[in-house]
């Protein structure tokens, strides 16, 4: 009698264990229902600095300076201190540290599970916005597996079977394209005729994006541009192609009526592509860019949205240098200074000066290199939302993928 007491006790005292840990995990501890991740090299302390100088001044905030959680985000690769993108982006996308070359894949080819993969199998719905093309490796890291980033065409195909990849939206229209046909594909195949037939709704321009409801297969594939996306500088009131402020936002709005939530990851690359020519104006903007897609972010998805900000690597050492006045206006940053130097210069890059020839004025480089090299610099990770507390010191930028995984 006494031992049939203890086991009904014992029984008892897990079932009201276990049925604790079940309320903690459904009613006290609930999972944020929406997730964005934002990717991007602008998110290092001197370009944000002098963005902030040249959006509106030493007073102006952006809204990234709004997150309540930051760190400094360590990222070196495999072997090197300093990481390509492929390698930075992997460390981000699957957690591990990988070589360079090598998109969310060992250097034998082995693939590595991407967050976005562990979000399907979670049952989200999944998006994927870049204003670069969507084969390059800054977004193939998240869905692609590879250890040869140049294969565009491979790349595209692997996007293409991603059938559970409910939003797409970038560039880079030509590794979907046969030869021949405004493409560049050797296999022969259409891939935008091929998706339609599938009933995936694809858009070519911000009017039809704005419109689109996914079709049939429920699913949008936006294609806006042969190459990367135009730079926020270029893109004037009326411009055919949307800007990452309205990818972020029409990407929200397909995706928020999934009843198990969404993930969606923002990659915003063209600030790279401005450090590598030493076009410190359009990495500025680029920077200002980035700040708006998070501002509708922040707004579209709520306050119990998951929203991380983080940085991949330096490129090229943008610097803005010297006294510029509280109150300085856009234009004066690219004016000279008094001693007739700009105020702002790079590490390396094409502006840095050729043999035989006076240093440039207009933005220096220190070293000539035809595209500005990657920077040995921590980066900067902001959060808000459910799991951003983690975002807390000195981390590894591997602690992205574990912050992603739990929430889901």
């Amino acid at each position: 009698m006494k031992l049939r007491n203890q086991l009904i006790a014992l029984a008892c005292l897990l079932a009201f264990v276990g049925l604790g840990v079940l309320y903690v995990r459904m009613w006290v501890v609930q999972k944020p229902r929406q997730i964005i991740l934002f990717v991007s090299d602008a998110l290092a302390t001197r370009p944000l600095t002098a963005a902030r100088l040249y959006a509106g001044g030493a007073e102006h905030r952006l809204e990234l300076e709004k997150f309540p959680f930051t760190a400094l985000l360590r990222n070196a690769s495999e072997e090197f201190a300093v990481p390509d993108t492929a390698s930075a982006a992997t460390a981000i996308a699957t957690g591990h540290k990988t070589r360079h070359h090598t998109v969310a894949a060992t250097d034998k080819g082995r693939a590595l599970d991407t967050i976005l993969e562990k979000a399907r199998s979670e049952g989200r719905a999944i998006g994927l916005v870049t204003n670069t093309i969507l084969t390059a490796p800054s977004a193939a890291a998240f869905y692609a597996h590879t250890a040869r980033p140049a294969e565009n065409e491979g790349i595209a195909l692997q996007l293409f079977e991603r059938e559970w990849i409910k939003v797409i939206l970038g560039g880079g229209r030509t590794d979907f394209l046969p030869e021949g046909e405004g493409g560049r594909r050797k296999d022969g195949r259409d891939l935008v005729k091929e998706w339609r037939n599938k009933g995936v709704e694809v858009v070519a321009n911000k009017a039809e994006l704005e419109t689109a409801q996914g079709a049939d297969a429920g699913r949008v594939v936006g294609l806006f541009s042969d190459g990367p996306l135009a730079f926020a500088n270029q893109m004037e009131s009326g411009s055919a192609q949307p800007s990452l402020a309205d990818m972020t936002r029409r990407a929200i709005e397909l995706l928020r009526s999934h009843r198990g939530g969404y993930v969606l990851v923002v990659d915003a690359a063209l600030f790279t592509n401005a450090c590598e020519s030493n076009q410190a104006e359009r990495a500025l903007r680029e920077v200002m860019a980035l700040d708006e897609a998070v501002s509708v972010a922040v707004r579209e998805a709520g306050d119990k949205a998951l929203i991380l900000a983080v940085g991949r690597h330096g490129t090229g050492g943008l610097t803005l240098s010297g006294y510029p006045f509280l109150e300085t206006k856009k234009g004066e940053f690219f004016a000279p200074d008094p001693s007739g130097y700009r105020y702002l210069s790079w590490a390396s890059g094409p502006n840095g000066p050729q043999p035989g020839s006076p240093v440039p004025r207009n933005e220096p480089a220190a070293v000539a290199q035809p595209s500005a090299l990657d920077t040995a610099e921590d980066m900067i990770g902001v959060g808000r939302g459910p799991g951003a507390e983690r975002l807390n010191g000195f981390l590894d930028n591997t602690v992205v993928f574990s912050i992603l995984k739990k929430a889901l």
